[in-house]
């Protein structure tokens, strides 16, 4: 894999401009990204869900390169099936062997930690060398701002509204990286576009590898999470400084931490970015931040450490 560089990105935009994404959408960055990062030499399933709503609405299309809606729940599924067609085409001279082809599954939140999560359980049991791709801006965005399972703590939505007694989502967010981690498949990484660097070193890196692989990015969602759509850079680069989130990957069993932050900032400048945490009283971000040092402590304790399937949390 050659180094990356800033000024390595490619020029070439693979997802064309046009579509009815949000001004300032997380995933729109990281789709417009994911795309330079991994070339035209790809076959992509899309899920249902917001990214597949806005660029692909008949009868036009954002995408450049060969992209398939799919179901809500079947992503992993149907990529499954492309994988292993291409092998098949190979391997009856319909296709040139010596070809790379990348088969990228994406989806939501709601489509892989929720409604897709047996498919990619599926797809990652069986070994298929598909790079899947959840994009994550913790809700049900695109049908009305509803929890999923990677909804935060105490987060508004629609189904967890904020008030006297309902304080927002009362559960913790799903541990989809570990869920995923637990399969035991070749490389695992987290991504944040605020970091782009590391997020195209990680893509790249996923590409190459045979066999299954799973990259979770980070995704601001402008509506979802009420803050103007500015900040969704300011507030990406928040996520990792106060711990939020982490950029780690899992490679070959390998557990590292790819950005590193010597001092993290208190939660709460995160927090305080986005109308949905607007209603948390003290005690509230107090937890929040109490949480969080708890599972970066985890996470750090797990740095340089070989992981090899499912690792017991205490």
């Amino acid at each position: 894999m050659s180094a990356f560089t800033i000024a390595s990105i490619p020029r070439e935009e693979l997802l064309a401009p046009g579509h009815r994404m949000c001004q300032g959408c997380g995933a729109a960055i990281v789709m417009r990204h994911l795309l330079k990062a991994l070339g035209k030499d790809i076959i992509i399933a899309h899920a249902t869900g917001c990214v597949e709503v806005t660029t692909s609405l008949y009868p036009e299309t954002a995408w450049r390169v060969p992209w398939i809606h799919v179901a809500f729940e079947n992503a992993a599924a149907v990529a499954s099936g492309i994988e292993a067609a291409v092998k098949a085409l190979k391997r009856k001279g319909l296709m040139n062997p010596e070809k790379k082809v990348k088969v990228v599954a994406i989806g939501g939140d709601g489509g892989t930690v929720d409604i897709g999560l047996q498919a990619l359980s599926g797809m990652l049991e069986r070994g298929h060398n598909v790079l899947y791709v959840l994009y994550d801006n913790e809700a049900y965005m695109n049908t009305g701002i509803q929890r999923s399972g990677a909804t935060p703590l105490y987060a508004w939505t629609t189904t967890t509204p904020a008030g006297k007694v309902w304080r927002g989502e009362w559960r913790r967010k799903k541990d989809i990286v570990g869920i995923v981690r637990a399969h035991g498949i070749p490389y695992v990484a987290t991504v944040n576009f605020a970091y782009i660097s590391d997020f195209y070193v990680k893509l790249r890196k996923a590409s190459e590898i045979e066999g299954p692989t799973f990259i979770h990015a980070y995704a601001p969602c402008v509506p979802g999470w009420r803050y103007e759509p500015h900040l969704t850079v300011k507030i990406a680069k928040l996520a990792v400084q106060t711990g939020i989130w982490v950029n780690y990957e899992i490679d070959r069993g390998s557990f590292r931490v790819t950005t590193p932050v010597p001092k993290r900032l208190p939660v709460e400048e995160y927090l305080k970015t986005q109308g949905r945490f607007a209603h948390l009283m003290k005690e509230e971000v107090e937890l929040i931040q109490k949480l969080v040092d708890e599972d970066v402590d985890y996470i750090n304790k797990l740095a340089g450490s070989v992981v090899v399937g499912p690792v017991e949390r205490k």
